[in-house]
This record gives structure tokens, sequence and C-alpha cells, in this order.
């Protein structure tokens, strides 16, 4: 092999390796994405509930095993807050997924790039 080639060929290894890490990253992003997702919806349920509920309605809240009553005003206004920090959350993984995106992207395109210059240097066939 090609002395060249075969620098080409390692390079090509190491970026194809990087590849895979960042495309593990992206995944796991992509997860806590579906993850913050998930507890949005549930917790717009949750939020949505509230108005179905009168005065004199009981809430309660799990805390450890036990179900302790709750003042309605207090827990509405921990699921609001809950809300707002699950939407910040979800703008920042937003940011962070698309920063992931671009490095994949970017990688990709360097390891194309490599191969293109690896295929460049293999004889094309017998002369």
């Amino acid at each position: 092999m090609d002395p060249k080639a075969g620098a080409i060929q390692a390079r090509l290894q190491q970026q194809s390796s990087i590849f895979q890490k960042l495309e593990g990253d992206l995944t796991e992003v992509i997860t806590a994405r579906q993850r913050l997702d998930s507890q949005l919806s549930e917790n717009e349920v949750v939020l949505k509930e509230f108005t179905l509920l009168k005065p004199h309605n009981t809430v309660y809240k799990l805390v450890g095993p036990s179900l302790v009553s709750q003042d309605q005003a207090e827990a509405r206004g921990n699921v609001e807050k809950r809300l707002e920090f699950i939407r910040a959350e979800i703008k920042r993984v937003e940011t962070q997924l698309k920063e992931q995106e671009e490095k994949v992207g970017k990688k990709r395109g360097e390891i194309m790039a490599l191969q293109q210059e690896l295929q460049a240097l293999q004889p094309s066939g017998p002369e």
C-alpha cells in the first residue's frame, strides 16, 4: 500500500471513531429531548386537570409512600413552575441538538473528503 494511502486510511479510521462518538452524543441529546417532551405533555395534562377542579376538591401530593393534601393554588403554582423549567430545558437541549447535528455533519463531510482522497490514490484497474 502506498504510504500516503496508509496515512489517509489511518486518519479515516480515527475520524470514523470520532464520528461514531459524535453520533452517540447526538443520540443522547435526542433521548433527552424526547424525555422532556414527555414530561411537558404530562405536566400540561395535569395543569389542564386543575381547570376542572372545584374549590372544595382536595389535591393530594405523593410524598414518599404517602399522599398528603396540598393547597390547590400551591399545587397549580408548582406545576406551572415545573412547566416553565421544562420549557427552558427544551430550549437548552434544542441548542445542544443543533450544535451536535452541525458537528456530525461537519465530521461526515471530513470523512467523505478522506474517502474521496483515498479513492483517488487507488489504481483504477488493470492497465
